[in-house]
């Protein structure tokens, strides 16, 4: 009666290639929530007093096909710094949507409906090659801020973001905007070691970051305003659930 039950109201099976997933994070205690395999699953944890948020699921960007890997922290930033570090092809990608959209189509200006990661593209300043140093090849990087985006990368997120799980052709965002740490990748399937890897790598951003906020004098870390960093989970399934 209670299987039957939970099949009514929707619980979640497990997921198979998923059975490593919750030992994995309850052994580094992180709190592994499921959802349905079509939709992913989430994972929150912490580094040191900054928590974040794992969601792997279906693609929320045009950009990324299938399943994408997304990460979300608390980083304590002014709510008004805006960088963007992104791979160089989605960059190519981007602009020439850019192009086609707003010079060469029908729309005269670049509204909210675009993505930020687009819109910055256009706004801001990119890093020039010897700024980008060893990550030029690879990546682009704009923000409102240049001096901090390039204290940014000076150091440990460099050597972390060449060693990127993936090839330099798979799209890969890294954000940064209302004070918060955002990542996006195309993930086809998670594993314990994949997820390691990505962690690693956004745990590194989280500590470049307030490390570069130490040590430019015109920024200082400024608290969320915001009462949760997260109101409900970008899951579809959780977000029905919050409207209830």
């Amino acid at each position: 009666m209670l299987d039957s039950l939970k099949k009514w109201f929707g619980e979640p099976a497990p997921c198979k290639g998923w059975d490593a997933l919750a030992p994995w994070a309850a052994g580094k205690q992180y709190v592994f929530r499921g959802v349905r395999k079509s939709e992913g699953f989430v994972i929150d944890g912490r580094m040191g007093a900054l928590p974040w948020r794992l969601e792997w699921g279906l693609s929320q960007r045009g950009y990324v096909d299938g399943y994408e890997l997304r990460l979300r922290g608390e980083v304590g930033l002014p709510s008004d710094l805006q960088v963007l570090i992104l791979t160089r092809e989605l960059q190519e990608s981007m602009e020439r949507t850019v192009f086609d959209r707003y010079v060469e189509g029908v729309q005269t200006r670049i509204d909210t409906s675009t993505p930020p990661e687009m819109r910055w593209l256009v706004m801001y300043p990119k890093l020039g090659g010897s700024e980008m140093k060893t990550l030029r090849d690879r990546y682009v990087a704009v923000a409102n801020h240049k001096p901090w985006l390039m204290q940014w990368i000076d150091g440990a997120l460099a050597d972390e973001l060449r060693a990127a799980p993936g090839t330099p052709s798979d799209p890969l965002v890294l954000m940064i905007a209302r004070g918060r740490l955002m990542l996006r990748a195309a993930v086809a399937e998670p594993d314990p070691e994949t997820l390691d890897r990505w962690l690693l790598l956004f745990e590194t951003a989280m500590r470049e970051a307030r490390r570069a906020i130490s040590e430019i004098d015109d920024l200082a870390p400024a608290p969320s305003t915001q009462p949760s960093l997260w109101t409900s989970s970008a899951m579809p399934r959780e977000a029905a659930e919050s409207r209830l």
